[in-house]
């Protein structure tokens, strides 16, 4: 099965998709429809659409990659000496201006991303959702501690972890 690419990140349907949904329909109305091969047929269109949208996210993925630039380090990662005064030990791109850079280009492609977010015995796991148009989706998570550095309370220690856990993977998907 072949599909053509219509423009950046779309993908036209092909025909032997809309033939085996007339196949479907066809049996459907036969008094004799056997519903094992119904349920066979309708599997496998199915299974025709879980192909086709995987292979529009592939050509997508593919086609909006280039587009993607290096994002500027702006923060610093501040520390502090023994005797507490401050100092930079680098620098990192936040998550707000990786998502400010990415998604325009993301829209453009047909791609969202969402997060979800799991406190458990092993740690904090921020899973990102990497969605499609087509409806083909990807995932990927990290489990992170509580980032306890500094003087953070236990909810900004979350909300401190949350933040690297989201911006670490939405650069890994």
């Amino acid at each position: 099965m072949e599909l053509q690419t219509v423009q950046q990140g779309q993908v036209a349907v092909q025909p032997e998709s809309n033939a085996l949904l007339a196949v479907i329909s066809r049996v459907a109305t036969d008094p004799n429809c056997d519903l094992d091969k119904m349920e066979r047929l309708l599997n496998m269109q199915e299974r025709v659409i879980a192909k086709q949208a995987e292979q529009a996210f592939n050509a997508a993925m593919a086609a909006m990659q280039p587009e993607i630039p290096s994002i500027a380090e702006r923060k610093e990662i501040k520390g502090r000496t023994k005797e507490g005064k401050e100092f930079s030990t680098g620098k990192y791109a936040t998550l707000e201006d990786i998502v400010d850079v990415v998604r325009p280009i993301m829209h453009k492609y047909g791609f969202a991303v969402s997060f979800r977010v799991n406190q458990g015995q092993n740690g904090i796991t921020v899973t990102g959702v990497l969605m499609h148009k087509e409806g083909h989706r990807e995932e990927t998570s990290m489990t992170l501690a509580a980032d306890m550095s500094g003087s953070k309370n236990a909810v900004q220690a979350i909300g401190s972890s949350v933040s690297y856990g989201k911006r670490y993977v939405l650069c890994a998907m």
